[in-house]
């Protein structure tokens, strides 16, 4: 199976970019795993809601067109379904088994996803009604996709 994370913008914080590359290395056993990262655009102190749906169309359109239409694609989202680890395995097992080869998901800015790209993704995941900053999310998220695979190979990791 291959993986992407589609995200925006790219991680400053070398403990983020390490603990990205340490979850991809331990992957790469079990998919093929990549991060495609699009510009993110400068989001103003007080920004008008104007100005921010500007940036959201803008970001929303470069994930758009890096977006690969052979990809079940899933949208990190704060209204999207709560899944546990187990659950989440099991979501992963289920699109495996029904012929899907690649699973993109999508991580937005610091305004989030435009209404656009999460009408042109195939399901919505939510991982808390918390708000995280996007570079973290990328950390939770690749952890959470190697979990599952452990889980789905019934190895020891998750308890």
């Amino acid at each position: 199976m291959k993986i992407t994370i589609l995200c925006v913008g790219k991680i400053k914080e070398a403990f983020y970019r390490d603990a990205v590359a340490e979850y991809a290395k331990r992957l790469s056993r079990y998919a093929e795993f990549q991060i495609v990262e699009v510009p993110d655009e400068k989001t103003p102190e007080r920004a008008s809601e104007a100005e921010e749906a500007k940036i959201l169309a803008t970001e929303g359109e470069r994930l758009l067109k890096a977006k690969k239409p052979d990809a079940y694609t899933i949208a990190l989202a704060i209204d999207g379904k709560s899944l546990s680890s187990v659950g989440f395995a099991e979501k992963m097992e289920a699109l495996a088994l029904g012929g899907v080869s690649h699973v993109q998901f999508v991580i937005g800015g610091t305004l989030g996803l435009a209404p656009e790209v999460l009408k042109a993704c195939d399901y919505k995941l939510s991982f808390s009604a918390m708000t995280f900053p996007h570079q973290l999310m990328r950390v939770i998220l690749a952890e959470q996709i190697y979990r599952a695979f452990r889980i789905r190979s019934g190895e020891p990791y998750h308890k």
